[in-house]
């Protein structure tokens, strides 16, 4: 097409002659005897013969057979006919009588009628070939007439094409010169009805439609079966170009193009190939062969010459008709001022979306959808849009005639099934509006149609929403070759690209700027055109093109080529429609090429980031405007969501090319210096935080949130990496605002106002000198951004909530030499926060969704302070974390608002949000007494828990052979016991092998909801740097005097002292009288006085005798204790720690509970125990596919050796995680079998490999909460038999043990869980048998060597690779495997492509598909995904138990199994017994 329809009139037929003269010489040829007599005496013998002719029809009475018998008495009478099909309309009866005849007489060609003269039975073909030609006359335009009348010719036309239409479907005796003569004269009767400007409400506007629409079927059904000539062709292709200023004609090419383009994909790509399902099959005889369908088809496309020859009025107006019109008419000068050419800028939009219909149906992406949408907008709405903008002057205006309903029925095939299957006919009405169901208004005298041309088809949406491309679709070459030459041209519309200079004109013509691009910037140039057709109001029509043009590009598949000539002049198409308008609006061109161009910068095209500014410009418009206008019908959301898009895959090149210049396309002798990538990064930065800080819509927020995360990644570690050391800039710029100097087109005072507005916050005056665009600057303006927006606006949204949390679990983990605590500090604070005002929403919001943020939100928080430890040492972050705990915990806070007195514990009613908040709760508050500050332990991040065992510690013992491994008897020298229900204290009286220093020992191994600890504890009275000085003598002796005792001086005893006997008595001191006198005067008292003295004289005896008794006994000298060695440790442990007590027995249960460790399981059931990891275990598999393979034992063998396989990809997988030795590993190893256990056997150095496979090595990563191992499958496994974790199953799934549900203080909680309303089912409240505790989610990180292979990954099969031991039989659906696809682009970055069900909790950050990574921040982002993404489906599950939770429960179990049922005395008795 691109060398032969250069021009208008040479092409594929330029050595035929065309019969263009023959239609024009129609009427003369034809014309009738009568002519040559007056109207008056013709008129009344063509009345007489007609009505006489009539009568024997069989219309109104019974048929008879024809008076005429020869050939001569038909020819006289066909003369007569022929005379009335030109009569004036006012003889409308005789008019029909003369159809009617002839409409009976054709039947001939069918099966005769009785009324069918004899002569014409007998031969048809010669009679119908007169017949058809004398029925022109029928259809030429009357001058003058009414309406009424015009719509009375108008059903005679009709009933004459449903004849010939009839005819050419059903008729066995065609020969090729009717077949001709019928064209031909379809072809006159179209030329003649349409060929004249349009008037409003004529005949031919009414026919118009209907008219073309039986030329293009008929011709479709001569093509099966007589297939025209080319002077037919080429009379055809003259015609339409003198049609084209009818909408119309656009409708049907459209619609017989997109037919035959349906047919021509189903024998060109096969049957898998996606259908064109348009509802118009029968347009097409089934008898058509292939070779006729594609000749048809591309002869039918060319049919209307270039159609961008529709945006040139003064090419379309250069038409005979036209021109006459114009020397006819007294004001027009210039054939280009007819006001139905108003029409022009729809047309050519209606045909470039004819184009792009085809193109879509190449790519496989057109849907039946999109010609639903085709009808919803209807005929009556574009024919509305053919009037001028100016709709107050009385121009032209047509309106449908005839009516919609009417004109559908009859527009098409007569065929009994067309109307029955598939989609209505009426929504191939040539793409009768644009593919939205709107269309801008044509009231506005400045701007044409509009466009929608982003939404031109399902391609242009989200990758969430868009149709798939057709794996099998054509090269991008092809589709260009066939229909470049055109879209190319309209994308140049209006471009002013004469920069060549003279002597450049002799290039070669496929040289980037072609001359036929170089156009005036405006036909107004031209001086006679009207103001309504300037070049801009053809803006859709070229967005449309431009859309198109990147659907194809996007289309391009990997290792593709196209040619450079394509991709130049695409490049350079795409600079044009991105220029920003002086008014900085988002126009329709910028609207279709971002829409389209979602996969641009994902696709390896040649030379593509030399329209990164330009798309960086652009979406400087689109994305930080709260209130962006849009001209087109464009849903924002998605414009948005196609700009983010496009973002995402850009955000890495700044730090990947750096210093790399960005060339110019054109070169404009401009003295600018050039940009380059490295300058590019602070405009990136900001277009994040911008349309992150105004976006609305939850999935586009989940998008800017993994692209915000990539930011801050890659700057991080590219600093690190390079210790790049950057200056301070002005102090002008800070972190939160969001200008930069290298931001030429957004400078701070227009774009970035916001950020001193009263809705920004944080402080920024610290920062001042920071480079906007560093990774601290980043990291802080990051932080800021998502907690504020966190609170204010994301918190009642769940993936949006989770996104951004996963975001800030992510920040914690990256540590930036310049953070500052208070940072921080800040982050856990506005997390808390969050918790709070989660927690306190009333109880209708309370939900599944809502408590699942409150758990995200507590994960987060454990991150952030295991990440950043000294956070705690401030006293403030330390209060408001522990207040959130017990929040979290208890439903309540102890200290309540100002004012409100303090509840204690014991006073609170325990009213959690929900049991999983209570879980998630205990968890942080675990952390951060167990965790935070002491993560990695000695035992390395592979365990939390200690590695000793009864075994490990009785070897350590003197009185224990060391080669013994027995587990029964290393448990038979402990005592073992519970306490609080959920911690098992294991008891071991013997010290480890420290005889010299014999101290009260015990050693304890303590098993709890959180791990296993062991501790060695010793009473000492004294500290350990004192005890080495002690002496033991055997008797120390008694203490010397160390001076004489004084004598004790005789003193004689005094009651009164002497002075008192010198006193001179007075009466006074007689008032007391003597006791003699008393004992003298009283009986009684005299009696009792007696036996007193008696008592004293006795004891005053029995000392005396004692006395003299003790005077010959000699004392024994004191002498101490002998040392002791061996103590009841185990009692004097639980009594120190406060386990023991001796109250009343009224006090509640006893907290402590013996436990029977001779029983027979025992020792089993200890071991599953120590099996029950305290934190989450997850596993990646990770498979390399290369180009093309779809078999899974190829796919998992290609991993055995190195050869053929990508280094880039074993890089990758080492940053994942690091190397373990699986049988020396104590974690996860990614198989239950395999986990959590040492096994003593070394394995052989030579089995040390690169293989990760699970055999021998994994990779594996953990921190304080979670592990996760990376496991490369090397062979497809048969499925596992039960594995023995599954040999502990009903009997724990409890929610609390009998010891804590009885009848205490703990019914309060139990009781205030079970009334806790909430939708979701209550978890844990009963036997969940049929549930298993782990949630067994399938991921896989997939590196594709093709990227068009993830459409064929056999993810069933390689599931039989991917057993975790955790499946319990489950079957697992490929549907539901979550899988990361990683595909290695020319320039070293990665794309990324996300697969898996999205259910409630949608795919996890903060990776998001499309994206593209460099290599360096690879592994990381991998990594939190994958962890995120299990983390995800956690929350969802109903069924899910934290590992603590799984731990509690199966120690309750053991309690209920393998308690001692004692009495506390019985209990203290047992605890003094030896053991």
């Amino acid at each position: 097409m691109n060398l032969k329809e250069s021009s208008e009139n040479k092409g594929m037929y330029s050595e035929w002659t065309s019969l263009s003269l023959m239609l024009q010489n129609n009427d003369d040829a034809n014309q009738s005897v009568l002519e040559k007599f007056g109207l008056t005496t013709s008129k009344d013998v063509t009345l007489g013969v007609v009505r006489q002719l009539a009568s024997n029809l069989g219309i109104s009475q019974p048929a008879e057979p024809s008076p005429l018998v020869t050939d001569k008495e038909v020819q006289w009478c066909m003369e007569v006919l022929c005379f009335g099909l030109s009569l004036p309309l006012s003889e409308h009866e005789a008019i029909k009588d003369c159809v009617n005849v002839y409409c009976e007489w054709l039947s001939a060609l069918l099966t005769p009628k009785i009324c069918v003269p004899q002569p014409i039975v007998e031969d048809p073909n010669v009679y119908a070939r007169k017949i058809i030609a004398h029925l022109h006359y029928l259809f030429i335009p009357r001058k003058d007439e009414g309406i009424d009348t015009i719509n009375r010719q108008a059903v005679l036309c009709h009933r004459v094409l449903r004849t010939l239409q009839q005819i050419a479907h059903e008729s066995k005796l065609l020969e090729r010169e009717t077949w001709e003569a019928l064209l031909l004269f379809l072809l006159a009767i179209n030329d003649t009805l349409l060929s004249p400007p349009t008037v409003k409400d004529d005949v031919a506007d009414q026919l118009c439609e209907r008219v073309l629409s039986v030329l293009f079927e008929i011709w479709l059904i001569a093509c099966a079966q007589c297939f025209p000539s080319p002077p037919l062709w080429k009379t055809l292709r003259e015609c339409c170009m003198n049609w084209r200023h009818r909408v119309a004609l656009i409708e049907q090419w459209n619609r017989v193009n997109l037919v035959l383009t349906s047919k021509v994909l189903s024998f060109m790509y096969g049957p898998t190939f996606p259908e064109l399902k348009i509802g118009d099959d029968d347009l097409i005889t089934h008898g058509m062969s292939n070779d006729c369908i594609a000749q048809s088809w591309y002869r039918f496309l060319n049919t209307i010459g270039n159609p961008i020859s529709l945006t040139k009025p003064e090419v379309i107006s250069q038409t005979q008709k036209f021109l006459q019109f114009a020397i006819s008419t007294d004001n027009v000068n210039d054939p280009c001022q007819h006001p139905c050419l108003q029409a022009l800028p729809l047309i050519f939009l209606k045909a470039i979306k004819g184009i792009a219909g085809q193109v879509d149906a190449f790519l496989g992406v057109a849907q039946a959808i999109w010609w639903e949408t085709v009808i919803t907008g209807g005929c009556t709405t574009d024919k509305s849009k053919e009037a001028a903008p100016n709709q107050t002057s009385a121009t032209y205006s047509p309106s449908p005639t005839p009516p919609t309903q009417r004109r559908l029925a009859k527009s098409f095939s007569v065929a009994p099934s067309s109307v029955s299957k598939g989609i209505p006919k009426s929504s191939l009405i040539g793409l009768t509006t644009s593919r939205s169901s709107v269309v801008a208004t044509a009231s506005a005298p400045s701007s044409g149609p509009s466009s929608t041309s982003s939404i031109s088809s399902l391609t242009s949406f989200g990758p969430e929403s868009r149709t798939p491309l057709a794996p099998g679709r054509p090269k991008c070459n092809s589709i260009l070759h066939l229909f470049g030459e055109w879209l190319f041209e309209a994308a140049f519309l209006g471009c002013d690209l004469q920069h060549r200079q003279p002597h450049d004109q002799n290039k070669r013509n496929s040289s980037v700027l072609m001359e036929s691009y170089s156009q005036p910037s405006s036909i107004s140039d031209i001086p006679s055109l009207p103001s309504s057709l300037t070049i801009d109001k053809y803006e859709s029509g070229k967005a449309e093109a431009l859309g198109t043009l990147c659907r194809i590009m996007c289309a391009k598949k990997t290792g593709e080529e196209i040619l450079p000539v394509y991709l130049a002049r695409f490049y350079l198409a795409v600079q044009q429609g991105l220029k920003i308008a002086p008014n900085r609006e988002c126009g329709e061109t910028m609207v279709a090429i971002l829409m389209n161009s979602s996969d641009l910068f994902r696709l390896d095209l040649d030379g593509v980031r030399v329209l990164v500014p330009v798309f960086i410009s652009a979406l400087e418009i689109v994305l930080p405007d709260k209130d962006l206008k849009l001209n087109s019908n464009v849903s924002k959301t998605e414009l948005r969501r196609a700009s983010i898009h496009l973002l995402s895959s850009m955000l890495v090149l700044p730090l990947h090319f750096q210093n790399v210049v960005i060339k110019d396309l054109i070169n404009t002798g401009s003295s600018d210096r050039p940009c380059t990538f490295g300058q590019l990064k602070p405009r990136l930065m900001n277009l994040v935080m911008n349309a992150l800080q105004i976006e609305s819509d939850p999935q586009n927020t989940h998008m800017l949130l993994g692209s915000l995360f990539l930011c801050v990644q890659d700057s991080s570690i590219y600093e690190k990496v390079e210790q790049v050391t950057q200056p301070p800039t002005d102090t002008s710029s800070n972190l939160l605002s969001s200008a930069s100097d290298t931001a030429s087109t957004m400078s701070m005072a227009s774009s970035y106002e916001r950020s001193t507005s009263p809705e920004h916050f944080g402080p920024v005056d610290s920062y001042d000198l920071l480079p906007i665009d560093s990774a601290h600057a980043l990291f802080v303006r990051a932080t800021y951004l998502v907690c504020h927006r966190l609170i204010s606006s994301w918190k009642t949204d769940l993936n949006v909530s989770l996104a951004a949390l996963e975001l800030l679990s992510g920040l914690a983990r990256i540590h930036i030499k310049e953070s500052d605590a208070m940072e921080c500090k800040r982050a856990v604070k506005w997390l808390c926060d969050y918790i709070v005002y989660q927690c306190s929403r009333p109880p209708p919001a309370h939900s599944k969704d809502l408590h699942s943020t409150i758990v995200a939100a507590f994960q987060c928080c454990s991150v952030w302070l295991l990440e950043h430890p000294y956070l705690l040492r401030d006293k403030d972050c330390l209060t408001t974390v522990l207040e959130v705990a017990e929040l979290g915990v208890s439903g309540t806070k102890s200290v309540g608002k100002p004012g409100e007195n303090v509840k204690m514990k014991e006073q609170k009613e325990l009213k959690p949000a929900s049991m999983r908040v209570r879980d998630a709760a205990e968890n942080l508050l675990t952390c951060i007494l167990e965790q935070v500050g002491y993560f990695p332990n000695e035992c390395g991040p592979e365990s939390i828990s200690s590695l000793l065992d009864e075994v490990a510690l009785l070897q350590h013992c003197n009185s224990w052979p060391t080669n013994c491994t027995d587990q029964a008897t290393a448990v038979e020298k402990f005592r073992y016991f519970v306490t609080e229900g959920s911690v098992v204290l294991a008891l071991l009286e013997e010290p480890l092998g420290n005889d010299q220093d014999p101290q009260p020992t015990v050693t304890i191994l303590i098993r709890g909801p959180f791990g296993r600890h062991a501790w060695t504890m010793q009473l000492r009275h004294l500290p350990r740097h004192r005890s080495g000085t002690k002496c033991h003598a055997p008797n120390p002796g008694r203490p010397v005097v160390m001076q004489e005792t004084p004598m004790c001086p005789q003193v004689k005893q005094k009651y009164f002292p002497d002075s008192v006997d010198r006193v001179t008595q007075c009466k006074v001191d007689q008032s007391i009288p003597p006791l003699d006198t008393v004992i003298a005067q009283n009986e009684e008292i005299n009696e009792d006085t007696n036996k007193l003295v008696q008592l004293i004289e006795r004891q005053a005896t029995v000392e005396t005798n004692l006395a003299a008794t003790q005077s010959n006994f000699v004392a024994q000298e004191c002498t101490p204790p002998p040392v002791v060695h061996d103590f009841q440790t185990s009692r004097l442990f639980l009594s120190h720690f406060g386990l023991l007590s001796l109250g009343d027995e009224n006090d509640e249960a006893p907290t402590l509970t013996a436990l029977d460790s001779s029983a027979g399981d025992f020792c089993k059931d200890l071991s599953l125990l120590d099996h029950l990891s305290p934190r989450t275990c997850d596993t990646v598999h990770i498979f390399y596919v290369k180009s093309q393979q779809v078999d899974a034992q190829d796919i998992v063998n290609n991993v055995r050796t190195e050869q053929g396989i990508s280094s880039y990809f074993f890089e990758f997988i080492h940053t994942l995680g690091w190397p373990v030795e699986v049988n020396k590993h104590p974690g996860w190893t990614g198989h239950v079998s395999t986990s959590w256990k040492v096994s003593p056997q070394e394995s052989p150095v030579a089995s040390r490999s690169t293989s990760y496979d699970g055999s021998t090595h994994v990779l594996y990563w953990a921190d304080a909460c979670a592990e996760i191992a990376f496991v490369v499958p090397s062979t497809i496994k048969p499925a596992d038999p039960p594995s023995e974790q599954s040999s502990f199953n009903a009997s724990i799934w409890y929610e609390r043990s009998l010891s804590e549900t009885s009848t205490t203080s703990k019914d309060k909680r139990a009781l205030s869980l079970e009334l806790d309303k909430q939708p979701v089912p209550p978890r844990r409240s009963g036997p969940r048998s049929n549930l298993h505790p782990f949630t067994n989610t399938k991921i896989m990180v997939v590196w594709l060597e093709s990227f068009e292979d993830h459409l064929n990954l056999p993810i069933d099969d390689l599931l039989n690779s991917m057993t975790t031991g955790l499946e319990r039989g489950a079957i697992i659906k490929s549907s539901e495997v979550l899988v990361i696809y990683l595909h290695l682009m020319a320039s070293g970055l990665l794309r990324v492509h996300l697969q898996g069900p999205s259910g409630r909790v949608g795919l996890a950050s903060p990776l998001v598909d499309g994206m593209v990574l460099s290599r360096r921040a690879l592994g990381p982002l991998v990594r939190h995904t994958a962890l995120n993404m299990a983390r995800r489906r956690r929350l969802d599950s109903d069924s899910y138990q934290p590992p603590h939770i799984r731990r509690r429960l199966k120690i309750q179990e053991m309690v209920q199994k393998y308690k001692r049922e004692m009495t506390k005395p019985e209990l203290l008795t047992y605890l003094f017994s030896s053991t």
